[in-house]
């Protein structure tokens, strides 16, 4: 038996090298990935054999004076894969899962969770900045024992772990390393834990945050805290805040990105024959030239009174459409007036009235193509 053959590897091959190899075998042999298969298992046994022998320079020495007979492996597999293998599977793959679940953190807890609300905004708010106070319902710093989580700072190694920071637990078919549930990934716990807050270095309590909100946010922005979400077990350093915009609807604008859009009802007298109106803004009222002959639907732009962009130094325009008001109740002596005004106009109706002229000739020719077809 060869064991650089196993392996794949060279007789000169570096111990860098045959870990790689034997975690490229392992994965496609281990037990747990190929289930019944006899062939598999005897093939897997062979690759942990090699690698048991290479990967120990001593072992690997003798290996390559006196051959296999030179070395004693021994068994080491106890009565079978799944039991007796799993915490060395758990070692070959140890470094993809400590990247997944964290491993890095090893031998300091982890940092406190962060935390999300929502906070409803006017638009005046979203528009010009404003400051929110919100109440969060979330653990912090003990404030006895300053967050250590000890009486007298006296520590010992943590039992569950044996000072790993990191317990392993199967999952399927692979063995998982996750964070020591008791020493919270610190590996050390106190003789004589805080008495208020079990030795965690941190309680549940209500805070009250004031969050400064930038002028230009609308709805589905989101602000980020750093620092000010949950605090993390053990003086850990502490999660983040975020903060989800919402902005309520406004009884005359409608937001369009930077743009504010509203409908500004006018009369008849001023559509036809013009004037000034005074529109309303966020801020303040302006004046707004109204051309005779506008036409319901007409859009106005007002330059600069939208909204400045929280991202950038643009500011929106405000965008008024007009919607010509039609009089009602009137009296006996309008109506009569409005019917003298409609004949006088009806005289010449292309040149009063000239899309309802073009609509009615198109609706003529549309008629009379019918009737001819």
């Amino acid at each position: 038996m060869n064991y650089y053959q196993i392996l794949g590897v060279s007789e000169n091959a570096t111990q860098v090298e045959i870990k790689k190899a034997y975690k490229r075998l392992a994965m496609k042999y281990h037990p747990d990935r190929v289930g019944d298969d006899k062939e598999k298992h005897e093939k897997f046994k062979e690759i942990h054999k090699a690698y048991s022998v290479l990967s120990d320079e001593a072992k690997r020495a003798q290996y390559d004076r006196f051959g296999e007979a030179g070395v004693n492996t021994g068994g080491g597999f106890g009565g079978g894969f799944h039991g007796g293998f799993q915490g060395d599977f758990g070692d070959i793959f140890g470094d993809i899962f400590n990247d997944v679940f964290g491993g890095g953190a090893r031998g300091r807890p982890q940092r406190g969770r962060d935390i999300q609300v929502q906070i409803e905004l006017s638009l005046e708010e979203a528009v010009f900045g404003t400051s929110k106070e919100v109440h969060i319902a979330t653990r912090v710093p003990c404030s006895y024992c300053e967050g250590t989580g000890s009486e007298d700072g006296n520590m010992q190694t943590c039992e569950t772990c044996g000072g790993q920071g990191r317990v392993r637990l199967q999952q399927g078919m692979f063995s998982v390393q996750q964070t020591c549930p008791r020493c919270q990934g610190s590996g050390r716990m106190y003789i004589n834990p805080c008495q208020h807050c079990g030795g965690e270095g941190r309680r549940q309590e209500t805070r009250k945050l004031s969050i400064k909100i930038p002028a230009g946010v609308d709805t589905g922005d989101r602000i980020r805290l750093s620092g000010e979400g949950e605090a993390g077990p053990l003086g850990a350093p502490s999660g983040d805040l975020f903060v989800d915009v919402r902005v309520k609807p406004h009884p005359i604008f409608q937001r369009h990105g930077d743009d504010l859009f509203c409908e500004m009802p006018i009369g008849f007298a001023t559509a036809c024959l013009g004037g000034e109106l005074e529109v309303p803004t966020l801020d303040k009222p302006v004046s707004l030239k109204i051309p005779e002959g506008t036409q319901t639907g007409k859009v106005f732009r007002v330059r600069g009174k939208g909204v400045k962009s929280v991202r950038s130094n643009r500011t929106g325009d405000l965008l008024c459409k007009v919607v010509i008001e039609t009089p009602v109740n009137l009296s006996a002596e309008q109506k009569e007036l409005i019917r003298q005004l409609d004949e006088s106009l009806s005289k010449k109706s292309k040149k009063h009235s000239p899309k309802s002229s073009s609509w009615l000739d198109s609706v003529k020719g549309f008629f009379e193509k019918v009737k001819s077809a």
